[in-house]
């Protein structure tokens, strides 16, 4: 057997070097925040609107809340922990919104027995723990791993299946074509959300499991699109598909269009 010649060392910083290659790095780097402050401004608009107004205090909208708490965390976040604390509490929140859509549409009489403030905010706790903890277990893992090699980084940094069998099935058994419109219509806008976070990252993968070669940066852009698109998607979403948002956002700024009278 050979000997192993690579030495380990103390590494106390990373230099990011993914967007070396392209030949604009700071127009890239300026629309990047670009894109994360259009996050940051969505995601705070549809916390502070539901906040403020206690009609939207309901199971579906602290889901809402939570998911663009978790937006923030995930795209905002430059640490590892951070990282992984955001890419696994995103698939817990959709789930907990799958969920929310599921006792809606197939026990509509004993929702609001099922989903009360109090199980929601439960619910909302232990997910942000399990993502808390998944994300300790992996940076405490890497962090006790001896380090050999260069400090240079080449990077940039269901349940929810089940739930919608489910929905689809009590929708087909509905008689009326009408009260079946009605009950898609609700899930229109996490689907979206639902669609916008999978599949960028089924993209990914079958790109890599073809043997597409591409180059660093490519590759780079496509971890980022997936990381900010659906953040970025998400806010949007609920404040042009959701018409209680939309009509309290609609009634901030008409309140703000009215000039005092003189």
């Amino acid at each position: 057997m050979e000997p192993n010649n690579r030495t380990t060392h103390t590494v106390t910083e990373f230099l990011i070097t993914g967007f070396d290659e392209v030949q604009h790095p700071k127009l890239v780097g300026a629309a990047i925040l670009l894109v994360l402050f259009l996050i940051l401004i969505g995601s705070i608009t549809n916390i502070c609107v539901i906040a403020f107004n206690k009609p939207l205090h309901t199971p579906m909208y602290f889901f809402i809340c939570s998911l663009a708490m978790v937006d923030i965390v995930y795209t905002s976040g430059i640490s590892c922990f951070l990282f992984h604390f955001g890419s696994s509490m995103e698939p817990f929140a959709i789930a907990l919104m799958a969920y929310d859509r599921l006792i809606a549409i197939s026990y509509p009489l004993r929702y609001h027995t099922i989903l009360t403030n109090t199980n929601v905010c439960l619910l909302i706790l232990a997910n942000w723990a399990v993502g808390c903890m998944l994300a300790s277990l992996l940076t405490g893992l890497v962090n006790n791993l001896p380090f050999c090699g260069s400090n240079k980084l080449p990077y940039s940094f269901s349940l929810i299946i089940v739930s919608y069998m489910k929905i689809v099935y009590v929708v087909i058994q509905m008689s009326s074509s009408k009260d079946r419109r009605k009950t898609f219509n609700t899930c229109v806008s996490h689907m979206i959300v639902v669609a916008c976070f999978f599949i960028p990252k089924v993209l990914i993968i079958l790109v890599t499991r073809v043997g597409l070669v591409l180059t660093l940066s490519h590759r780079n852009g496509l971890v980022i699109g997936s990381t900010l698109g659906p953040s970025l998607v998400n806010p949007l979403v609920y404040c042009l598909k959701t018409k209680e948002i939309r009509g309290r956002l609609k009634y901030i700024f008409k309140r703000s269009d009215i000039s005092p009278n003189m």
